[in-house]
């Protein structure tokens, strides 16, 4: 690791692993005495079976017990299932990807659900949270918060964790996160090495200050948070990032077929933001094999990305509304 990378692996990552190591009284006075204003966004499609719990931990703890988080947003990117009702009855505000900015379109996509949510929010702070979580994770809104309340020269807070790897209903203790461990780590300590001390770069839950999100594009697909850390890194600096540690991360895990779409669209994002591709991509292929042999079949894995949010007239035209 480059001096640079290990100094701010050594200054800039926190913990707080548990409940019990965030002083919650001592965040709340932080936002006070700053004038902040919170939001936490979750985006979700078909995320029925998860979202409700998460939705519900978290306004408990930061809505109505530590009045921390002032909007708690879920956005519905198209779901099939009850995910917006279980969200509402849980205690979110839901909206449709297709209803925020509706004259721009309504895109697929992760990336997509993100940048369409800061103009659904009011909140000068932002924590992301993925919706697929289980388990308990009361303690990770407070912890993506604490740098971002308590150091005002950080601007971006990347969650960071140990992510269990859940096959077939046999669960180990590592092994999770198999696309930044075999495509997004060796790429970003080649071409950005002073990054090699962030832990989960692919990591969903991550926080930021507005004026510095709305200043970065966000790619549409799975290549928005490599996107957002090599922009971010570029506007605010390496001394203006930080990560904590949050513990355990549990989630869902998918097929390594659908790993295989993420990671090329992660490839993409990263050779684009290097200079040594062209931004809109093309196509992976895959195999299948079936009792005739193998058979190819191709997906996108495009670089398509909304502009930053503060060059949108629309955005700047509700930016400017009192209140």
């Amino acid at each position: 690791m480059r001096p640079d990378a290990r100094a701010w692996f050594r200054t800039r990552t926190s913990s707080a692993a548990s409940l019990a190591a965030i002083d919650a009284p001592a965040l709340l006075r932080a936002k006070r005495r700053g004038g902040h204003r919170v939001s936490v966004v979750l985006p979700a499609r078909d995320e029925e079976a998860t979202v409700g719990r998460l939705v519900a931990d978290i306004a408990e703890h930061w809505v109505r017990r530590v009045p921390l988080v002032d909007e708690l947003l879920v956005v519905d990117s198209d779901s099939t299932d009850g995910t917006a009702a279980v969200a509402r009855a849980a205690g979110a505000d839901v909206v449709a990807t297709a209803d925020v900015l509706p004259a721009h379109g309504s895109r697929p996509g992760k990336g997509e659900a993100l940048w369409k949510s800061l103009a659904a929010t009011t909140g000068d702070l932002v924590v992301f949270l993925d919706s697929d979580l289980v388990g308990d994770v009361t303690h990770y809104v407070p912890g993506l918060l604490g740098p971002l309340l308590t150091d005002p020269g950080v601007g971006y807070v990347k969650g960071c964790y140990t992510r269990p790897l859940e096959v077939g209903g046999v669960s180990t203790p590592a092994g999770g996160g198999r696309v930044t461990e075999l495509t997004a780590r060796p790429l970003l300590n080649a071409l950005w090495p002073e990054l090699a001390g962030v832990v989960q770069p692919l990591g969903g839950e991550y926080a930021g200050r507005r004026h510095l999100l709305e200043q970065v594009p966000f790619v549409s697909g799975y290549g928005v948070e490599v996107g957002l850390l090599v922009d971010l890194l570029g506007l605010v600096g390496l001394s203006g990032l930080a990560q904590v540690d949050l513990g355990v991360r549990r989630h869902t895990s998918q097929s390594q077929e659908a790993l295989g779409r993420m990671a090329g669209q992660v490839v993409s994002t990263v050779l684009a933001r290097a200079g040594l591709g062209a931004a809109a991509g093309g196509l992976l292929t895959q195999f299948r094999h079936d009792e005739r042999g193998f058979a190819p079949y191709s997906s996108p894995v495009a670089v398509d990305e909304r502009p930053a949010m503060a060059t949108v007239p629309e955005y700047r035209a509700l930016s400017s509304v009192p209140g």
